[in-house]
């Protein structure tokens, strides 16, 4: 018999790569899915990974338990994958309480399900490197003490901590990866690094002659979100649960990001990108660098794709999204 695993977050990058992932190890894999008045573009990174039609999508939502008790006993999964969270950092600021809501009450919601409907399967959350926030040491641990900046990042500690409290107070296996930033060409476009690759290629592209940006200064840990997916996977064949950081080791500034996009394409940043203070963060989060030894050591885990092999990635993915769209 093959696993059963259900995805919350299904269509988003990381559901869609995990369910990749997943599908390729020969898993009966299941995506929960909210409502959306835009359901013919929602599976959009399914459709461009290929495997739209090889998932059995379930209609229910976060913040509703009595759908997420009903999808769980139907699918009855061996592991669960809760990635599904209002993820955008900007956006929480302006929708504080729905980012409550999703974030950290609908991961709560997922761990009450998986208690009451399937004591025995195992269950990843997706927690964040943003909970560091104001980092508290120079290099980001397992250890190290959380200062969230963002009601994003609020939301996410509490999922996080609730994780915790569900391992230790029911038995359950349940384990959180705290994820550095992760890009692909599947990143929303919202999201910085998207943004800069997307807004190259349309300056490459003649479509364009300015890219908007806001803080140049900040630094990241970025890495390949199929590297990262992985790492979920592996957390989840462990005999006990536990939290991971996973995160590249290596942190580049937005500025270097840029940067290194513009000079694939033969362009200068300085010629193109402009700074407006509309896109700085209320409270910001200036550097992020994880160490990701434990999952070295215990998961086996380490990134394969180099930071200028997912820049080059996402650059060509969005020209030859351009262009596609320009035939249209």
């Amino acid at each position: 018999m093959s696993k059963r695993a259900l995805i919350t977050g299904l269509t988003g990058q990381d559901g869609a790569y995990l369910a990749q992932l997943l599908l390729a190890k020969g898993y009966e894999v299941h995506g929960l899915v909210r409502r959306s008045a835009s359901a013919d573009v929602i599976d959009a990174r399914l459709r461009w990974l290929g495997i739209a039609g090889d998932i059995q999508v379930h209609d229910g939502n976060l913040t509703d338990l009595s759908s997420l008790i009903r999808i769980i006993r139907d699918v009855k999964p061996d592991e669960v994958y809760n990635l599904g969270a209002q993820s955008f950092v900007k956006s929480s600021w302006q929708q504080p309480l729905l980012t409550g809501s999703v974030t950290a009450l609908g991961g709560h919601n997922m761990l009450e399900a998986v208690r009451l409907e399937a004591p025995e399967a195992r269950i990843y959350q997706a927690s964040s490197s943003e909970m560091y926030g104001l980092i508290q040491e120079d290099v980001q641990s397992e250890k190290t003490p959380f200062y969230p900046r963002s009601p994003y990042a609020v939301a996410k500690l509490y999922a996080h901590w609730m994780t915790v409290n569900y391992r230790e107070s029911f038995g359950l296996h349940a384990s959180s990866g705290i994820l550095f930033n992760h890009e692909s060409p599947l990143r929303g476009i919202e999201f910085v690094t998207r943004k800069i690759t997307d807004g190259a290629a349309r300056i490459k592209l003649g479509l364009e002659d300015k890219l908007t940006l806001g803080n140049l200064d900040a630094t990241r840990d970025w890495g390949h979100a199929r590297d990262f997916v992985r790492a979920m996977w592996l957390m989840l064949q462990q005999e006990e649960a536990d939290d991971y950081v996973i995160a590249t080791g290596r942190t580049t500034s937005v500025r270097d990001f840029c940067k290194m996009t513009f000079s694939l394409l033969d362009l200068r940043m300085e010629d193109h990108v402009v700074v407006d203070p509309r896109y700085l963060r209320p409270a910001e989060v200036d550097v992020l660098l994880g160490d990701a030894t434990k999952a070295r050591t215990k998961l086996g885990w380490q990134p394969e794709c180099s930071l200028e092999q997912l820049v080059s990635e996402m650059v060509d993915a969005d020209i030859e999204r351009i262009k596609l769209q320009q035939k249209h």
